[in-house]
């Protein structure tokens, strides 16, 4: 393995060639350079790992060559090295860049840490670089901008890189399992298939063989040796859907698989360990489960330490035109068809129903949109099965009974006022009060929202509690 490249700016190379400094310097290939121009031609000709200024007698200030370094190369972390360093002098430089101040009377020892935590710096800077400059192809699989889709980007943003055990909780068809393979495209693990396993979908009494593997003749009809999923997920991500529907016995050895990292198969007594990071999915409270005795606590405790909330389309209905031209082209893609459009009224349509069935439901109505569409480039309501315009409704409101005076005149104002205070407050309850929620769904913006909140408030105080 080639040594790490260190330059050394020295105006005076008699410090450099002393003993005691070359054997501080002996892990790293010394480039040394007596001016500048010097320095930015070896910046420009090598990677350099990092650098050592020392005094440069006058020529140049300290800090006008700090800064000129970093202008070579921005991520390059500088030791500067002064022959009496005085803390007032140490406390500039640092803040006009430089990683670390020492002196010609610190020892041999102080240099070499120096230089080694200034090239593991440099590393580290070049780590963040690539990961700044590298697309997030995991962000393929979660279509939308909302705010409610940003704040789950912006946790698997976060979490993605680590080993932490996560725990998504949404209601059925938000897109639990996309949120999943998001997390796991961005961890280092995304080298490796994620290895999946919904836990309702196997029968209680095959679901250990399933997770564990079991060994030939450990029951009846085991005729060959079986690798569980759990092995086959090393060094990758295992994905637990619907971990609400695994049997109370079961979740004993799983809860020592996530505290041990290690499991016996079925009918054997050999330990195997694995590097494997689990998460878990559900759509039912695991809490409310614990509470009836349905779900271990210590289980919940250990498997919900980040936990990540998929948000109902519901709450997301500014995502459903980027949702529905996602899955158009996906479906014409399939069966081989040229692209096709949404009308705009039909967008407006899609935007304001309901979809109880959530994302899962909208791509159905797609695919059904498309297949129904024949050779018809453009796609209307008829095609999705929506209901007729009059029985579309954005929030289902009733209409507020109109009070005449004596003179037989509607009074238009209270009118008004009492079917906007009438949409705010359904807006808001099926919102569950999410004032951001509640004005996507109203298609305002949610400075809007609180104005008009503020300005029933004498009407109505409940709305802005």
């Amino acid at each position: 393995m080639s040594k790490p490249n260190l330059l050394w700016v020295v105006t005076d190379a008699s410090h450099a060639t002393e003993s005691r400094w070359r054997d501080a310097l002996s892990d790293f290939r010394v480039i040394p350079v007596d001016d500048m121009t010097q320095a930015r031609a070896a910046i420009h000709r090598e990677n350099m790992d990092c650098a050592v200024l020392t005094d440069l007698h006058g020529n140049i200030d300290t800090v006008d060559a700090l800064e000129l370094l970093y202008q070579f190369d921005p991520t390059l972390p500088v030791v500067v090295w002064h022959p009496e360093m005085r803390a007032t002098e140490a406390v500039r430089l640092v803040r006009a860049g430089a990683f670390h101040c020492i002196g010609y009377k610190d020892t041999a020892d102080t240099l070499r840490d120096s230089v080694h935590n200034a090239a593991e710096e440099k590393r580290r800077r070049r780590r963040a670089q690539d990961r700044a400059a590298a697309p997030e192809t995991w962000r393929r699989f979660l279509v939308g901008d909302s705010p409610a889709m940003e704040r789950v980007v912006e946790t698997i943003r976060l979490i993605g890189p680590r080993r932490c055990t996560v725990l998504i909780t949404g209601e059925t068809g938000t897109g639990k399992e996309m949120v999943a393979r998001a997390l796991h495209q961005a961890s280092p693990r995304a080298a490796q298939p994620m290895v999946p396993l919904n836990c309702s979908a196997i029968p209680e009494h095959l679901l250990e063989a399933e997770l564990f593997g079991h060994v030939k003749g450990a029951f009846t009809g085991a005729i060959n040796p079986r690798v569980g999923r759990f092995e086959q997920a090393h060094r990758s991500t295992l994905f637990l859907d619907e971990i609400g529907d695994m049997p109370l016995e079961l979740q004993s050895k799983l809860l020592r698989v996530l505290q041990d990292r290690e499991f016996q198969r079925l009918g054997s007594s050999e330990t195997i360990k694995v590097d494997v990071r689990v998460i878990a999915a559900t759509n039912v409270n695991l809490l409310d489960r614990v509470r009836q005795g349905k779900f271990r606590e210590d289980l919940y405790y250990r498997l919900n330490v980040v936990p990540v909330v998929v948000p109902p389309l519901r709450q997301r209905p500014t995502d459903i035109p980027q949702l529905v031209e996602h899955f158009v082209k996906k479906f014409c893609e399939l069966e081989d068809m040229p692209s096709k459009t949404v009308a705009p009224e039909t967008i407006g349509k899609l935007r304001f129903w309901e979809w109880p069935g959530n994302v899962r439901e909208l791509e159905n109505a797609v695919e059904k949109a498309v297949a129904m569409s024949g050779d018809r480039q453009v796609l209307y309501g008829s095609d999705f099965g929506l209901p007729t315009p009059a029985s579309m409704r954005p929030v289902p409101v009733e209409f507020p009974e109109m009070r005449e005076d004596d003179a037989g005149y509607v009074d238009f104002e209270t009118a008004v006022t009492q079917f906007e205070r009438s949409m705010l407050e359904r807006a808001l309850t099926k919102t569950a009060g999410n004032k951001t929620a509640a004005a996507e769904l109203l298609g305002l913006k949610r400075t809007t929202l609180i104005m008009k909140l503020r300005s029933l408030q004498g009407a109505n105080s409940a709305l802005v509690s």
